[in-house]
C-alpha cells in the first residue's frame, strides 16, 4: 500500500468521544466515529488520519468502517509514512527486546498492539517466521511488513497463518501459505532444554504456544520422579519438558491426532519416548473415567482452549472452568500439584480464580496457591489494552 500522509483521508471522532484515545488507548470503536458517507465508503483497511471532533490530530490509523473496532492507531505522528521503513524500525525494537530475553531465536517476535504493530502476531522458529495478520489494515500492509521481516530477520521462510476466527470479523478470507522462501514439513524448536517438532502449516495458531514457556519451566521443576497428566497437551510442551526434567511417567491427552503424533516424535527426540504416552480423548470424559478407576497423578496440568470467546459466553465458560478444576483436582494424588490455565481474555484473573476456588471446594480438596502468572515476557502487555494480558495460570499444591 502506498502511503502519502498529505493525501490520506481523514476520519473524525464524534464530539466528546476522544478521551480514551487521548489517554493512549490504541483502539477507536465504531460508535466513537463520525460515520458519515465518506467514512463508510472507505475500503476496509485504509490508512487514515484520525482527528478529534474539534479537529485535534490523534495520529495515523488503519480503518475498517464495518467492524466494532473501527480504527487501530499505528503512530501518534500523523505525518509518519507507513512503509517498509516504519515496520523495520518497529521490528528492530521488538527484536532487540527478545534478544535481551532469550539466547536462542525461538520466541514471539511481534505481539500485536503491545509491539506497536496492531493486528499482527509473528512467531520466530529459528530461520522460519510464522505470521498471523488478523485485520483488514494489516492485510493491506502485508507487502511492507513481509519486506521488513526479510530485511530485519532474513528468514529462510515466512509462513502466513491467516486462518484465525478474527479475520471473519474483518471480512477477510482464510488462507495458509508460504509467503516467502520454501518450507516442507515440520520444523524444530528448542525451549527450556527440550527439543520439539512443530508444524507451522497445519498446527493450531502458529504451531506453538510460546506464552506458556515460563509456566512450563516452573511445572518441570515439580516433575522429578512424578507421575504427570497433561490435559489438552497439543504437541506435548508441558508433558515433554516434565519428562526431560525427570518425570517417572507422563500421559498426554488431546483431541488432535496430528498434534499427538508430533508430541510422540518430540518425546523420542528427547530420549523420553518410553516414559511418555499420548492418546486421543475428550478431557472431561477422560477425567471422569480416571476418577471411576481411582487413578491419580502427582502432577496434573490443564491448559485448555478458550472457554469464553466473547462476554456472552462468560457464564457457561466460568462454569466450564469450575467443572474442569473439580475434575482435574480429583485426579491429583494426595500432596500433589495442579496447574490450571485460561487463555480467555474476556475472563478476569479474579473471575478465573473464583471458578478455580469453587472447583477445588466442589472436589473437597484443600490447596495452597504457589504461583499466579501470565504469559512469558515475549508476550508484552499494552498498558492501555488489558485484553493483551489474556493468559492466567495458577499452580496449586493440594493436600
Amino acid at each position: 500500500m502506498t502511503d502519502d500522509p498529505a493525501e490520506r483521508p481523514t476520519v473524525a471522532l464524534l464530539p466528546g468521544h476522544q478521551k480514551r484515545a487521548l489517554h493512549g488507548h490504541p483502539w477507536i470503536f465504531s460508535n466513537e466515529v463520525q460515520m458519515d458517507a465518506a467514512a463508510k465508503a472507505l475500503p476496509p483497511g485504509s490508512l487514515v488520519t484520525l482527528k478529534t471532533g474539534d479537529g485535534r490530530v490523534l495520529g495515523v490509523a488503519t480503518f475498517n468502517p464495518h467492524t466494532l473496532v473501527a480504527a487501530r492507531l499505528l503512530d501518534r505522528d500523523a505525518g509518519r509514512c507507513i512503509d517498509l521503513g516504519f515496520f523495520a524500525k518497529r521490528l528492530k525494537r521488538a527484536l532487540a527486546i527478545r534478544e535481551r530475553l532469550y539466547e536462542e531465536p525461538y520466541y514471539r517476535l511481534v505481539h500485536a498492539e503491545a509491539d506497536a504493530i496492531p493486528g499482527a502476531v509473528v512467531d520466530r522458529f529459528g530461520d522460519v517466521v510464522v505470521a498471523q495478520l488478523n485485520t483488514a489494515g494489516m492485510t493491506r500492509l502485508e507487502p511492507e511488513l513481509l519486506a521488513a521481516l526479510e530485511a530485519v530477520v532474513a528468514p529462510k521462510a515466512i509462513v502466513l497463518r491467516n486462518d484465525s476466527p478474527a479475520r471473519a470479523l474483518e471480512g477477510l478470507s482464510v488462507e495458509v501459505r508460504v509467503a516467502a522462501g520454501t518450507l516442507s514439513g515440520a520444523i524444530e524448536l528448542r525451549e527450556n532444554g527440550a527439543r520439539f517438532e512443530v508444524d507451522p502449516l497445519g498446527g493450531q495458531k502458529t504451531g506453538w504456544f510460546y506464552d506458556q514457556r515460563d509456566n512450563r519451566k516452573f511445572m518441570a521443576k515439580l516433575a522429578s520422579g512424578a507421575r504427570v497428566l497433561d490435559l489438552y497437551c497439543f504437541v506435548g510442551g508441558f508433558a515433554i519438558e516434565a519428562a526431560v526434567a525427570g518425570a517417572a511417567d507422563v500421559t498426554g491427552i488431546d483431541r488432535s491426532e496430528p498434534a499427538l503424533a508430533l508430541a510422540a516424535k518430540s518425546a523420542a527426540l528427547n530420549g523420553a519416548g518410553e516414559r511418555c504416552t499420548f492418546r486421543r480423548g475428550e478431557v472431561f470424559a477422560e477425567l471422569q473415567t480416571l476418577a471411576g478407576a481411582g487413578v491419580r497423578f502427582d502432577l496434573v496440568i490443564s491448559d485448555p482452549p478458550a472457554f469464553v470467546k466473547s462476554r456472552k459466553d462468560l457464564g457457561p465458560g466460568l462454569r466450564g472452568y469450575r467443572k474442569l478444576a473439580r475434575l482435574a483436582a480429583g485426579a491429583v494424588a494426595p500432596q500433589g500439584y495442579l496447574f490450571l490455565a485460561s487463555c480467555s481474555h474476556n475472563v478476569t484473573p479474579e473471575e478465573f480464580w473464583e471458578a478455580a476456588r469453587r472447583g477445588l471446594e466442589d472436589a473437597g480438596r484443600n490447596a495452597r496457591l504457589l504461583r499466579s502468572a501470565g504469559a512469558a515476557p515475549d508476550h508484552p502487555v499494552h498498558p492501555n489494552l488489558p485484553e493483551s494480558a489474556y493468559l492466567k495460570a495458577l499452580v496449586l499444591a493440594l493436600d
